[in-house]
Formats: C-alpha cells, structure tokens, sequence
C-alpha cells in the first residue's frame, strides 16, 4: 500500500513539474514534505496536550479546563520543546498554506512561512530553503503541488506519520537522484550501497560521522540498523559535514523529519580546508566521498596533522578522504568509505606508499568489491573499504569479491538485495567473531569466488594490491558425481545429432535454391 503511495505521488509531482530541472524541482517537493510533516506533528501533538489538560486526572490536568484556560496553555513553548516537536506559527501551519494553495502569491507565502519557522526553531536556521517565490512553474502548478503534498495518509500516531514521510522523502530523494544523473549522485548514495557500509560497520552506539553527508543516508540508515537491533533512536549523536549549500539544507531536513538529532557544523564548507568538527573523535565514520577528484588542494594543507600515512597526491583526494577519516577515528573505531575501484591498486603520485603504510599500520580491516551499475551518476566500478585501528583480527584483511551478487532493477540500475547484504554482513561478522541477532554465526571459512582471509605479508608480496579478485581465487565448481567417460559420451551424441541435422538444412537449402536456377 505504501509503495503505491509513493509511486502515485512521484508520477504525479513529476508530472507536474513540467519544464523544470528536476536539479531545482526537488527542494520544492521536499521542502513541502518537510512543512507537511513539521506541521501535522506540531498538530497531533497540540491536540494530544488539549485532551491531557481536559482531563483533570491527567498530570497535565488543569484546574480551570475551560477552552480559554486550554488555548492560552497550548501556546507554552515548553511542552513542544520537551517533546522533540518544532513549534510552527499559526500562519505557518499546514491548513492555512492548504487554504491559499490557489491564490495567487503562495510562493511567497510558503517563503514567509519557512521564514516564521525558522525564527521559532533556532535549530533550523539557516536551513530551509526559501525559493518558491521565484519558482518557475506555470501558473497554478505550486498550488496543485500543495494539494498533492495534503494527500500523503498518515497513521494514527506521531511515530507512525514520521515513518510513513520518512518513507515518502527517501524514495523521492531516490527518484530525484535518478531523474538528475550525474548531477544527482553528489546527494544521493543508492540506498543499498549504504544498507552494505551500516551492515558491515554494525553502528550501535556512540559518535556517527560522515565527512561528506550528502543528504543524509548513512545517517537515517545507522538509525534504522539501531532499531532494528533493539535500539533506539537516541543510542547514536550524529555528526556530518556538506559543501555544497543546497544539499547541507537537504540533509537537514531529511534528519528533522525522522527527529533525530544532529550536529552538521556551523555552515556548509569544504571539509578539507574548513574542517567544521576538528576535534571530533567518531565511533563510526561512513563515507561516500565523491570519486577522483582533483580540484581539492589547497597550500595550507601542506603539513597537515591528518596526512599520518603520507602526503596525498595534490591531483587525487582518494588518499585524503581516507587519511582525514582514520585521523577522527576513535582508537575502537570503525568506518566504511566507498572509493574507485582504482584506489585498491594505483601506485602513482604516492598512492601506493600511503596504502602500503596503511596495510604495515594493520588498519586496513575489510575490502569489498561491488558489481557494477550500482550509481545513478557514474560507471566507474567502486569498492568499499572498512578501516579500524584495533581490529579484532590484527595481521589479517579479509576480502570478499561481491561483483556476482547484483540484481538489476531496471535495465540501466542494479542493487543489493537483501539477501546479498545479509549474506556479506554475516561474512564479516564471523570473520571478526562476533555475535549477530543474538545467536553465535557461524564460523568463517574461506570461500573460493567470494572470501578469503589474507595475512599482511601476502599482501605485501602482491605489491599492497587490494583488489579481492586477486586474493579470493576462481569459485569452485560443483561436481556433480557424472562419470567424465559417460559426460563425454552424452556429449559426443548431442553433436553427431546436431552435425546430422545441420547437413539435412544444408541439402535442402541447396535444393531450394537449385529450384530457383541457381548453380550451385
């Protein structure tokens, strides 16, 4: 039921849309996605306090319940605040949008509206994205678009309607990603790539961080992983840091509608150079750094405190992104960081030292290798890498070669099921030993096509290549107990057959054609 929700509200956004980018289109949708769900909770919650001083055996209870007694109390600030709920102004509110959703100026209405939200949340500061005044769509549509957004169905409790739009916002994040292309990938991490990263890395408490959080994913999903392990929301403080402005205000908003907490610096800024948590020490750091690029130098990161394992290459930040990560790595820390493909083996411009200190340095834990077809915005081929300063198995990198377990979804996308991401999960988890769910996994074993375990001096006669395909040998064949003589012989018959028929086609063919005068 809820797939069809959001496949019906998609078609019918992006229809609405008309000529507009998609690039420009998404902070319009999600935007009012977030004003819906900020203001339906700021509701549900308003009249769950009426009903409370209504009832004088309630704590809330009041001594005068008359309905002047009752609306003067609703608007204390206090009791939204102790609940996690942002206070939305009168004008502000759902309803009142909804109502002047066909007159002209919504634009500018919906702006004043965020502007008012803004000024009562001193959390969102700076957050919102205030553009539907200058949107460019043809008249009318903004309103149609309000109306589209006043369908989405909630269930009958606060938690339930944040799951439902949680739900709704991440497949049109998804979608917006895919419409985009390229330019959509510098948000979005398919879903299933970060499902793999929180699956391996287990982050069940403590410090999140991710350098370059995108809009937010590896975060919702850390909290999805907590709870779904009996956890709960407030188990993880999450930290991250976003360059670009837009997409800083997407992941923002992406965390405040699920309510989780959040701290994603002070201002959008390059994480190189404007480092927004330097003091940081994380439990767990999951990245996807965007790949290969060369434009990050900067003269004053010569020297950098970070750079322990080597100076990165000024044309490549494959080697920083990692670097930066391991230096706000707690000494028990994990992270996972998604890289090319060509990061496991390049030795140019220093690459290759900086990954061999690393291996020596025994904090190279895991290396995955993914199928293909995996991103909306690139075909380069990409791994994963997990990286820990006190491994539970020191001396040792295990590598699995994950390229076969891809599923295509449409002819150009492929994912991880859920079956594959359990199946590496699990890989991992009784390599390190470790107990899964409750229940002891079983013991790790080297399997030939997919792991292995592969002591540090190996590595090192292989030139520091982490490339699991050369490590993980061919996959095994299965015997299946018919004799070689009596295969052969099977064989031998299928192909007298089929040589037989081939020289029937071949005589009548010529017959046919002699038939028609030719001299053959």
């Amino acid at each position: 039921m809820l797939n069809d929700l959001k496949k019906t509200l998609w078609a019918t956004a992006d229809k609405l849309r008309a000529n507009m980018d998609a690039a420009d289109y998404k902070h319009l949708v999600l935007g009012l996605i977030f004003i819906k769900y900020i203001s339906d909770t700021f509701s549900a919650h308003r009249d769950e306090l009426a009903r409370r001083f209504a009832d004088k055996s309630d704590e809330y209870g009041l001594p005068d319940a008359s309905a002047d007694a009752i609306a003067a109390e609703l608007e204390e600030r206090d009791y939204y605040k102790a609940a996690n709920v942002f206070w939305v102004p009168g004008e502000a509110r759902w309803e009142a949008l909804r109502a002047s959703a066909k007159q002209p100026g919504i634009g500018k209405r919906i702006d004043d509206a965020l502007t008012l939200i803004e000024a009562e949340n001193p959390k969102l500061k700076g957050i919102l994205d205030k553009r539907f005044a200058r949107a460019r769509l043809p008249e009318g549509k903004l309103g149609e678009l309000v109306d589209l957004v006043s369908t989405i169905g909630f269930g009958e409790n606060a938690g339930a309607a944040r799951d439902v739009l949680g739900q709704v916002y991440e497949y049109f994040l998804g979608q917006f990603a895919s419409a985009e292309g390229k330019k959509g990938g510098q948000f979005y991490t398919p879903a299933s790539i970060v499902k793999t990263l929180v699956a391996v890395s287990s982050p069940n408490h403590g410090q999140v961080y991710d350098p370059c959080c995108g809009s937010g994913g590896m975060f919702v999903q850390s909290e999805k992983f907590i709870e779904a392990h009996g956890g709960t929301i407030g188990d993880v403080s999450i930290y991250g840091q976003e360059s670009n402005p837009t997409t800083w205000r997407l992941a923002a908003m992406n965390l405040a509608i699920r309510g989780i907490d959040f701290n994603l610096g002070h201002e959008p800024a390059d994480t190189f150079t404007r480092d927004q948590h330097p003091d940081l020490r994380a439990d767990f750091v999951l990245a996807n750094p965007p790949f290969n690029i060369s434009d990050w130098w900067h003269g004053n990161l010569e020297g950098d405190p970070r750079w322990e394992y080597g100076a990165p290459p000024q044309g490549n930040a494959n080697y920083a992104w990692l670097q930066h990560i391991l230096y706000h790595l707690k000494p028990n820390g994990r992270a996972g960081i998604v890289l090319a493909n060509g990061s496991m083996s390049s030795s140019q411009n220093n690459e290759g030292v900086i990954r061999a200190a690393m291996v020596d340095a025994d904090v190279v834990e895991v290396m995955i290798a993914l199928p293909g077809q995996l991103f909306f915005n690139t075909q380069i081929p990409a791994c994963l890498w997990f990286l820990a300063k006190k491994k539970k198995r020191k001396g040792e990198v295990l590598f699995i070669d994950a390229r076969k377990l891809g599923t295509m979804i449409s002819r150009v996308q492929a994912e991880l099921d859920d079956a594959a991401i359990q199946h590496i999960g699990d890989t991992v988890a009784s390599w390190r030993g470790h107990v899964k769910g409750g229940t002891d996994v079983a013991d790790y074993q080297d399997v030939p096509g997919f792991c292995r375990s592969v002591p540090l001096a190996e590595i090192a006669q292989q030139g520091y290549v982490l490339t699991p395909g050369r490590y993980v040998g061919a996959e095994e064949v299965e015997d299946d107990d018919e004799a070689f003589a009596d295969k052969m012989e099977k064989l031998t018959a299928k192909l007298g057959e089929q040589m037989a028929k081939g020289a029937e086609l071949d005589a009548l063919i010529r017959q046919k054609l002699g038939g028609l005068g030719y001299e053959l």
